[in-house]
């Protein structure tokens, strides 16, 4: 056993396109002990064998049954103990949002919660999932308290809770993302015993942002969203070290329009 965990989460925005781009070196390159993924958007056998089973890596993946969407995956140097798709809803089940692992001490949780539009299906579509999956949370951490483990749930929350989170928040009270009862909603995750282990040593913001949209020049002018996140039970968060953003050093080097975020805690974990 070693005394730290790593864990790193990035938004791939299509596994196939961010192969092509840099997904692979990264990969080869982290130091991360675990690696969560989301928008992954294909199947297996769409996918090369270097993300499918990556060399030293033990690989779960959760595609959706709706082609080319959503889709999660985890990659763990540690063989798991257990490995869960979904969380008990029904309408989510097959959606490729949700992926989990138990691993020694800790329950990884890869997340793609949906992101809505207001006015539209699809922000339905997101309120029904942020009702169900609530209770999930607050019994998830229970279960893995009564065996002994802490859970860190990382991904893509497509929600930005604060002011500090988003660049234009102003011009964003009102579009999905931002919206009160979403950021309500964020509240309460974190009543419920989860903390952002970014914003624990970084309380002040702004930033760092972690999505910047393809559109004009937001990236080179650093206007984004901080929604990619690590969420944590409390006796993990209390042990985070560091969180750091993988921004690109320029435009042309991205291989998502998300960036990685890598987390190091200071708990035992093989390796």
């Amino acid at each position: 056993m070693r005394g730290v965990l790593i864990v790193s989460t990035v938004n791939v925005n299509g596994l196939r396109a961010a192969v092509k781009k840099g997904f692979v070196e990264w990969l080869a390159a982290t130091e991360a002990d675990v690696v969560a993924c989301q928008e992954v958007r294909a199947e297996a056998a769409q996918l090369p064998a270097s993300v499918v089973a990556p060399e030293g890596w033990f690989a779960a993946h959760a595609p959706s049954v709706a082609k080319g969407r959503n889709g999660v995956s985890l990659y763990s140097r540690v063989e798991p103990d257990e490995v869960r798709t979904g969380f008990g809803e029904p309408e989510f089940e097959d959606s490729g949002r949700y992926l989990e692992m138990h691993l020694p001490g800790v329950v990884v949780a890869s997340l793609y919660l949906p992101s809505g539009d207001v006015g539209t299906e699809r922000q339905d579509e997101k309120e029904r999932f942020m009702a169900a999956f609530l209770p999930y949370l607050v019994e998830l951490r229970a279960k893995s308290a009564a065996e002994g483990r802490e859970v860190v749930v990382v991904g893509d929350w497509n929600i930005a809770y604060d002011t500090v989170d988003l660049k234009n928040w102003r011009g964003n009270q009102k579009n999905s993302g931002f919206l009160p009862e979403e950021r309500e909603w964020m509240g309460r995750v974190y009543e419920a015993g989860y903390t952002d282990v970014q914003r624990r040593l970084d309380a002040e913001g702004p930033g760092p942002y972690t999505w910047w949209s393809y559109r004009g020049k937001a990236f080179d002018n650093d206007s984004g969203w901080r929604i990619d996140c690590q969420l944590a039970t409390p006796g993990l968060a209390e042990k985070v070290t560091s969180v750091v953003v993988e921004r690109a050093e320029s435009y042309d080097q991205r291989w998502s329009d998300h960036a990685p975020v890598t987390a190091k805690y200071d708990v035992p974990f093989p390796g």
